[in-house]
């Protein structure tokens, strides 16, 4: 089960990647996050790792899976009979705005049940994250 949200940012991308990357910040500006806490040091890279806490969802570890600096980055929560997995690409617009495509993947035989079960509430977090983004990026 896959859900995502995709929003046209009227910034460049290296802006929208410097707030999309700075995840310990991301409380200050989307209501969907208590706390981020980086395991890591520097800057997000493959292998980086961040406990993620959120309203109405149990606190989880994320991994970065992938990275690609100033395009994307998939970190992954859990494995087995429930993987989560959170992709955030971004991809520049003609005349300098940034498109940006977040989504979140439930895998596995629990994932299923906990994806359909959070269904609405995956949704409203990824529009109200689009959203927050969109304006702090917006941000002189």
């Amino acid at each position: 089960m896959e859900q995502s949200a995709t929003i046209d940012i009227a910034a460049p991308p290296d802006r929208v990647w410097q707030v999309l990357s700075d995840v310990e910040h991301w409380p200050e500006w989307t209501d969907t996050v208590r706390w981020v806490r980086r395991v890591d040091d520097g800057p997000l890279r493959t292998g980086s790792q961040a406990k993620i806490s959120q309203p109405r969802i149990p606190t989880v570890d994320y991994v970065v899976t992938e990275l690609e600096p100033g395009r994307s980055f998939t970190w992954v929560s859990g494995g087995g009979a429930a993987l989560t997995t959170a992709r955030h690409v971004l991809e520049p617009l003609p005349g300098g705005g940034t498109r940006v495509l977040l989504s979140v993947k439930q895998e596995g035989w629990l994932g299923s049940f906990v994806g359909r079960f959070y269904r609405g509430l995956t949704d409203r977090y990824l529009a109200t994250d689009a959203a927050g983004l969109k304006a702090r990026s917006e941000q002189a």
